[in-house]
């Protein structure tokens, strides 16, 4: 099969949730992260709905849209800019087409109808169907499509169109208005039901705009290129075999390809380009144009009949888009029958994965425990799965290897519990840090309430939109001298407060660290689940956060019961991607909707210094608890460097190792999907915990008041023993951060055994507002047993623009 020498994986997705769109054919469809947003389209009449598909949790839902909410249309201009989406012309009904210009704030599903400004020359663009309409930077291009000639919409006289317009946006909303760009070369030939999109080459800066093939009385086939700088039009020279002439087909941008679906094509594939009156079917073709190269590859030709359900069948007048790297189709009519005298609809949505999916950021820790982890990574977008491997150090024996009077080591945030703290002599190497940006949500059953927005930064372990607030790692931290004795985190303490210097020393801190947004209540729950996401049928976009439906799985360590498919990991090298054509992650607790393939995972080479890596396990979300690991088999490990051809491990019948305390796990992290197992992240260490150490303080409650605020918390869950006092702690400002704006510099504003204390606005005026992410003030808290201080729970308290400009 031509798909399977492609190395093509298709997915039908057969289940889903909510209310599933009617089929039909002439509709539109963008993306706005994970959620795709279809509009428009007909079959036994136009609808004018507004249907949205959760990509995640596969759930449709109908946003409750509002404002001056447009008519049904086909064949119509459909672009999305940011959280914007505007929609252009298109047939409202039969024979009467719409020359109207609608804009959607899909951060509030409003709806507004705009009138552009008429271009200085010439008239603004009439009314018209099957055009394109493509959007580059803050402007949208208009070319061609069809309209009626005729007044009367019951007698259509089509004339094509070959006209060119540009369309002025407004920042965040609203438009300027059309202008017509004076265009050097030839113009295409008039045409509708034609695509085009627009492509930048990094290397080039020059943005070009593609348009291939559509309707003027016959299809066509024809490629044609306009630099959008010099408007300059051009037909560029194309190598392989162009795709046979089609209209109503589709064109979507994924990296450097233009990848072509579907369409209607001469009925004699292979033939010589039909007349006007000749035969045409629709097809089931695939294939990509390389914009670098502009050579074509063909994927899935013509006249290939898949009987097997393997891939999508023929259609036209279907819509796709892309998410990620990922391609989705769905709907569109696969022929006209005659004898019927209708259109007969694909009501089926498919997927494929173009490319292995990246590196996750670094694993990075939420707590630790004497024989456990809880950790996470950033969501990767439109993967099926995630492999987890730990590198296990020779354990220290629970009872032995710690000295009675030596600082024990240990990976967890320090309390910061006094004057000045020093690095531990067998503190970990240091690991750099991954920078901090905005992400996708995870999921996860728990802990988060079903009015709470939740959004992940890849080090802010849960960002919350919402009152009650749960919260994320900041940064690695081991810290100077501390002078009497050791606690929990391998720092002596003395008596007086005072300002805390941080190093970069220890990978990665199990503090549970918070993020609250600046309202007048808020709570960070740290013990809980590291992720969360909200079941909603009426979600928000959100320019931060996209939020939907939630999963049912916690990404706890794969049980034997589970459906989750497995891969063999035998000492496979840190750097090399596994090939695996069909990869399938099931969560038999999830609703996964995808039909299941049995996964195949060549052997990377393997190298000595990798021969050590474990797998954890297989999890469909981005966290995990992790307390075992699957010991490999013996000969396994003594394998010699090559190839490797060996048959997928079950889990079920590998031996598992629980983790010791007090030792040392390098973990690394790689995503999967359709095309296989991608690059593994890079490394972070952990280290497990003494025993006999608190843990750290959870449900972190901040409260505002005019001159100060009140900060509250609640004992830890394991306090192993008495709880002798709690610390808290402020970054403030410090020459040392405009040296180092990674090392923050905190001072204690509390030592006691009350479990709250008031911040008072002077202490608040000489915070440090860490920018890292979202602008935050930055809190610690700790409690101390006889043992000495456990690990610390971080609360990052977000600060809008003009509180944090003051402070």
């Amino acid at each position: 099969m031509a798909a399977a020498a492609a190395g093509l994986s298709w997915r039908r997705v057969s289940s889903f949730t909510g209310p599933v769109p009617r089929s039909r054919h002439g509709h539109r469809a963008v993306a706005i992260r994970e959620l795709v947003i279809i509009f428009g389209g007909g079959n036994e009449g136009i609808a004018d709905e507004l249907h949205v598909y959760n990509t995640v949790t596969n759930q449709w839902f109908l946003p409750a849209v509002r404002g001056d909410i447009p008519p049904g249309c086909a064949a119509h201009g459909f672009v999305c800019d940011g959280t914007r989406i505007l929609v252009f012309g298109g047939m409202v009904e039969y024979g009467r087409y719409s020359n109207d210009l609608y804009e959607l704030q899909a951060s509030r599903w409003l709806w507004k109808k705009v009138k552009p400004q008429a271009p200085s020359t010439g008239s603004p663009p009439c009314p018209r169907l099957g055009h394109s309409f493509s959007l580059y930077g803050n402007k949208c291009y208009l070319f061609g499509g069809l309209a009626n000639e005729s007044e009367d919409s019951n007698n259509n006289v089509p004339r094509y169109l070959n006209d060119f317009y540009e369309l002025e946006l407004q920042h965040g909303s609203g438009v300027v208005g059309w202008s017509i760009p004076v265009t050097k070369g030839i113009l295409p030939s008039p045409r509708e039901s034609h695509t085009a999109i627009i492509y930048c080459r990094k290397d080039l800066g020059s943005p070009k705009m593609y348009i291939f093939g559509g309707m003027c009385g016959c299809r066509l086939n024809d490629l044609w290129e306009l630099d959008i700088e010099t408007m300059t039009w051009s037909r560029p020279e194309t190598k392989g075999t162009v795709p046979l002439p089609r209209s109503l087909h589709t064109a979507n941008v994924i990296g450097n390809k233009m990848y072509v679906f579907g369409g209607w094509v001469p009925q004699s594939a292979g033939g010589e380009i039909s007349a006007h009156d000749g035969e045409w079917k629709c097809t089931g073709s695939f294939s990509y144009l390389n914009l670098d190269t502009t050579e074509w590859i063909g994927l899935i030709s013509d006249c290939q009949e898949d009987k097997s359900n393997l891939l999508p069948g023929p259609r036209a007048g279907h819509c796709a888009v892309a998410v990620g790297t990922r391609l989705y189709i769905w709907s569109g009519r696969d022929g006209y029958r005659k004898a019927w005298n209708n259109q007969v609809c694909c009501k089926d949505l498919w997927y494929l994965d173009t490319e292995k999916p990246p590196a996750p950021s670094q694993v990075q820790l939420i707590r630790a425990t004497t024989n456990s982890f809880q950790v996470k990574w950033d969501e990767v977008p439109t993967v099926e799965g995630y492999l987890l491997q730990l590198h296990a150090d020779s354990p220290v024996p629970p009872a032995a290897g710690i000295p009675g009077t030596g600082i024990p080591e240990t990976s967890v945030l320090s309390p910061q519990g006094g004057s000045s703290l020093r690095q531990s002599s067998q503190s970990l190497p240091s690991v750099p840090y991954p920078e901090m940006k905005v992400d996708h949500p995870s999921q996860t059953n728990n802990v988060i309430p079903n009015n709470v927005q939740v959004s992940l930064s890849s080090n802010s372990l849960l960002k919350v939109e919402g009152k009650e607030k749960v919260a994320a790692p900041e940064n690695k931290i081991t810290h100077e001298t501390m002078k009497n004795h050791a606690d929990a985190t391998g720092f002596k303490e003395s008596n007086a407060p005072s300002v805390l210097p941080v190093c970069t020393s220890s990978p990665q801190t199990s503090a549970n660290v918070g993020e609250l947004h600046d309202l007048d209540k808020q709570t960070v729950n740290p013990d809980a689940s590291v992720s969360s996401t909200v079941s909603s049928t009426q979600t928000m976009v959100t320019q931060q956060a996209v939020k939907t439906e939630s999963s049912s799985t916690n990404g706890a360590v794969v049980k034997d019961e589970t459906s989750l498919t497995t891969f063999n990991s035998k000492s496979e090298a840190a750097e090399t991607a596994y090939v695996m054509p069909s990869t399938r992650v099931n969560s038999g607790q999830t609703n996964d909707s995808h039909s299941s393939k049995t996964p195949q995972r060549p052997m990377a080479p393997v190298k000595a210094r990798d021969r050590q890596w474990y797998d954890v396990g297989i999890f469909k979300n981005n966290s995990a608890v992790v307390s075992q690991f699957y010991l490999l088999p013996e000969e396994t490990l003594n394998i010699s460097n090559k190839m490797e051809s060996a048959d997928v491990p079950d889990y079920r019948l590998l031996k598992k190792q629980d983790l010791f305390p007090g030792t040392v796990y390098r973990f690394r992290v790689a995503a999967i999907n359709g095309c296989g197992v991608g690059p593994f992240s890079k490394i972070s260490e952990f280290k497990t915990c003494i025993p006999g150490f608190p843990g750290a303080p959870s449900t972190v409650k901040i409260t505002k008041s005019v001159d100060c605020i009140h900060l509250s918390w609640e004992p830890p869950a394991s306090p192993s023993g008495n709880i002798l006092e709690y610390s808290a702690y402020l970054a403030i400002r410090s020459t040392q951060l405009q040296e180092n704006p990674s090392q923050l510099v905190f001072m204690r504003i509390y030592c006691g055994l009350k479990t709250s204390c008031i911040v008072t606005a002077a202490q608040l005026s000489n915070a440090h507002v860490d920018y890292t992410s979202r602008p935050a003030i930055v809190f610690r808290i700790s409690a101390k047993n006889e043992r000495g201080y456990g690990p610390a729970t971080q609360v990052r308290w977000l600060q809008d623009m003009k509180t944090s400009s003051s402070k």
